[in-house]
């Protein structure tokens, strides 16, 4: 098992390093040679809590957001709302500064949820998920499952990864009490209102929009942007 951040997990995916990754979902629209494992992904239909925006004051205000460089897709998911506030502060990639009225931070994952519960009355937190929602009315889709074109047996493999997804599920309470960092109660509400593990049509959907999203910004390389205009479902190959 390799438990390295995600934007590392996809250079070792496309460097060959790693036959299958759960992965950025920028990932296989930048690089989209691989199979998807069908029916699996991380997923938000609403707040997702861990991937926000914090900051002090009114969102209009701010003039420059630090990036966590450990996920591309975040900080592309970010880019896409913000062109549709017509809205572009800098963005720089340390994350050390402190945060102002006009100096903002993305934060994901673990270190998302515990800067929340700390600061939870000295900040705002603009959710990415639940403003993606609000735009589109879709699912935004974080990390798929992604198996190397050259893989044998893809399908047996995509179906022990359902099958461990449903196991989970099936012990989630039981995983959820192992938990020793995060309140029971919270987690609880985290696994089972504000993530979603499935890809079915409506995450597919979601997924088509935010391709066509990075598009529109020129956010994937220039020649897959002039190649690759066409829909998104003629490259997913789902096993």
């Amino acid at each position: 098992m390799d438990f390295d951040h995600p934007s590392a997990l996809c250079n070792k995916l496309a460097r060959g390093e790693l036959d299958i990754a759960l992965a950025s979902s920028f990932e296989f629209l930048r690089n989209p040679v691989y199979q998807v494992v069908d029916d699996v992904s991380i997923s938000s239909a609403g707040p997702v809590y861990s991937v926000v925006i914090a900051h002090s004051g009114d969102i209009s205000e701010i003039r420059e957001i630090e990036l966590d460089p450990a996920s591309e897709t975040s900080a592309k998911l970010l880019r896409c709302l913000l062109a549709e506030l017509n809205f572009a502060p800098l963005f720089s990639r340390t994350s050390t500064s402190v945060i102002t009225a006009h100096r903002a931070r993305l934060f994901i994952g673990d270190q998302a949820i515990r800067f929340r519960q700390r600061h939870a009355e000295e900040f705002h937190f603009w959710d990415l998920g639940e403003q993606w929602n609000k735009l589109v009315g879709l699912p935004f889709v974080y990390a798929l499952w992604l198996i190397r074109p050259e893989v044998r047996d893809s399908k047996a493999l995509a179906e022990r990864l359902r099958k461990l997804r449903d196991e989970n599920l099936a012990d989630i309470d039981k995983l959820i009490a192992e938990e020793n960092e995060f309140d029971h109660d919270f987690c609880r509400r985290y696994y089972r209102e504000n993530l979603h593990f499935s890809f079915g049509e409506k995450e597919k959907a979601g997924l088509r929009e935010f391709n066509r999203r990075c598009r529109e910004q020129r956010l994937l390389p220039l020649g897959q942007v002039e190649a690759e205009s066409r829909d998104i479902d003629l490259r997913l190959r789902c096993v």
